[in-house]
Formats: C-alpha cells, structure tokens, sequence
C-alpha cells in the first residue's frame, strides 16, 4: 500500500477509535441504566447487572459502528482539508477517485468488524442473555414462595403457604386465580412441591381440592374436584409474557438460512421469518463502507473554502439519514411480509450510487468564474 494511502488509513483508524468509544459507551451507559433499575428492583446483584451489560454489548457495538465510521471519515476529511493536505494532494494530482481508496478499504474493514459481530458474538450473547433471563424469572417467581404471608404475584392471583419444610415442600398451601371474574379457581394442596421443566417452575399440588365457582346466566356454580397430584405453572402468576418462545435473533445465520423442525416449533415462526431475519443480517454490514464513503465524498464537493466545509458536513448527514430511512422502511416491509426481503439490500444499493455519483461530480473540472466556452476573454 502507498504511503499516502497508509496515512490517510491510519488517520481515519485513529478517529474511528475514538468516536467508537465514545457512541459505544454514551449508548452502552444508557441501556445499563435500564437494566440497572430492572434487575435491581428484582432483588438481583450488581454482577448480575454486570454481566446482562456485557451481554448486550456486541450488539450495542455492531449498532455504532457503521455511525462511528461515518463520523470518522468525515471529521477526517473536515481536518484534512481544514489543515489544506487535501488540497495538496489534489494538486498532487491524485484524483477523488484515487483518494477514495484508502476510505474504501477503511470502510471495508469496518464491515467486516460488524460482520463477525452480527453473524457471531451477537447471536452467542443474546442466547447466553436468554438463558440467563429465564434463570432470572425462576428466581423471581421464587421469591414469591415465601410461608406465612399473603403474596400477590400478579393482579387476580393470591397465594399463601403456611410452611416449608427443610427438604423444600411446600406445606398447606392456598391458591386463589381470580383473573377471569366469571371463572375463578381456588386451589388447595397439604403439600407441593417446585418442579425445573424446560418451559420453567411448575408447582406440584399433592392430596388437595380445586374449587371453581362460574358466573353464568347470573347464577353462581360451583365445582369441587379432589385430586391426588395436580400442576400448576408458575410462570403464569408472574406475567404470560415470560412464557414467550425463543427469538429469531437468537440463533445462527446459517440455521436461520436452513430453518428445520426444531427451530420453528421453538420460536413460533415460519421459514420465511428466519429467511427474511438472516438475509437482514448479511445486509447489515454494507452500511458500513457505504457510510464510510458518503461522510468521505460528500465533503470533496466544492473544492476549497477558507470558510470550512461546513455545509458539506450537513448535506453528508442528510445523505446518511436517507440511507438510514430506507433502512428502517426496508426492513418494517420486510417485516410485514417475509417475501419481500430483497428489500433489506436496496438501502447498499441506493447508499452505493449515491456514493459513485458524489465521486463523480467531484471529479469533474470547475470552471473559473467569469469563463466562456472560447475560453477567458482578455
């Protein structure tokens, strides 16, 4: 590599560190915050709260990036071309296609940091996340298996034990679900005991009594049924929220390519869904050079200013912003219906001729002012 394009490289490596930091750790800082009030108001440990921080930070970077490689180049060029470099090495006569190089190969590594994030650490971290949020929850719900006190885990259910034993049995306990005002359960048991499944706790009822009084026709019913083991799921007296499947973005690209059995019945999803999430991915890292190349060619556009190239930055954020626009239209489309994922590539696309089109009207001859075409008058 020349040596113009290896300084030119390494000031743009240099700024993208820094600006990476800095957006890394503002949108880092805030969703700590988050979770921080979250976990602690559950009873949970500052490392826990360390390590669901550290679990989302892959993809808190593979977000930034693309955005820290934008606001490089074009604080870099601003400079290059504030401290009058880029003026020389045009005189130089290298071309704006020529200087563009070194942005591009920047640009491209850039994309290929978010690749192995989106394709690798970010899939890894969120399943270890939702692991550790199920263990979570299980935690929650067993802070509410407390004896000799009325707990109300949720609205409509009341629970009370009067006992536990040393080996964990629940001893007399009392359930009452009156989330369906005209269907309402009370269940009793002279023992249970917490049961781990793969769907999460399930109280066992042993040697107890359901009693279900009905509303219908404004007269009261009511059922008593005897049992000698009964389950209950527990999750449902925290939230039926926390019974959701597993999330697309948990799993690798190439299962998502190649959706099978498992995949599907554990996410509740289709094979187009997992198709439309993966070509999302591989579409992802594009912004980057994409990005990389518009806060670079943009501010090329007007040649030399003594004034700064202001203006050029801004029209350089608009034209970043319109790729971000189309980003996020392709992608709720996309969403909205799985067929339609070629979308998920137009925002390259359009960010890739924008670039070539910015290029190519910075490269062509100004004209003086005052110039005819026979040339200037004397």
């Amino acid at each position: 590599m020349p040596r113009i394009d290896r300084y030119i490289l390494g000031q743009m490596l240099t700024l993208f560190g820094f600006f990476a930091l800095v957006l890394v750790s503002v949108y880092w800082i805030n969703r700590a915050v988050s979770l921080f009030d979250d976990l602690l108001n559950d009873g949970q440990t500052a490392l826990v709260v360390l390590e669901f921080t550290m679990l989302t930070l892959p993809l808190v970077i593979s977000v930034v990036l693309p955005v820290a490689a934008f606001a490089a180049t074009a604080y870099g060029t601003n400079r290059l071309a504030g401290e009058s470099e880029m003026v020389a090495m045009q005189a130089a006569g290298l071309s704006p296609w020529r200087l563009a190089r070194p942005i591009l190969v920047f640009g491209l590594s850039v994309g290929i940091m978010v690749t192995i994030l989106v394709h690798g650490l970010v899939p890894l971290a969120r399943e270890r996340l939702a692991e550790r949020q199920t263990e979570i929850a299980e935690n929650v719900t067993a802070q509410f298996l407390r004896p000799g006190s009325f707990q109300y885990p949720t609205d409509g259910i009341t629970l009370f034990i009067r006992d536990i034993a040393t080996d964990g049995r629940l001893l007399d306990l009392f359930i009452e679900d009156a989330r369906n005002p005209d269907n309402q359960i009370t269940y009793t048991s002279e023992e249970a005991l917490v049961v781990r499944t793969d769907t999460g706790p399930v109280l066992v009822l042993l040697q107890g009594m359901a009693q279900t009084l009905r509303y219908q026709g404004g007269r009261q019913n009511l059922a008593v049924t005897r049992f000698s083991e009964f389950s209950y799921d527990i999750g449902e007296m925290i939230s039926s929220s926390d019974r959701r499947g597993r999330d697309l973005r948990d799993y690798s690209t190439w299962r998502l390519l190649t959706p099978d059995a498992e995949l599907l019945e554990a996410t509740g999803r289709t094979p187009p869904d997992a198709r439309r999430e993966a070509h999302e991915r591989l579409a992802q890292p594009l912004l980057a050079p994409i990005a990389a190349m518009i806060g670079f060619a943009t501010l090329l556009i007007g040649g030399y200013s003594r004034f700064g190239v202001w203006r050029q930055v801004f029209w350089a954020i608009l034209g970043l912003i319109a790729v971000q626009f189309l980003t996020n239209a392709a992608a709720n489309a996309a969403g909205r219906d799985p067929a339609m994922w070629p979308l998920l590539y137009l925002p390259a696309a359009f960010g890739g001729a924008l670039c070539v089109l910015l290029l190519w009207l910075a490269a062509r001859p100004r004209r003086l002012p005052g110039s005819a075409a026979g040339g200037v008058r004397t």
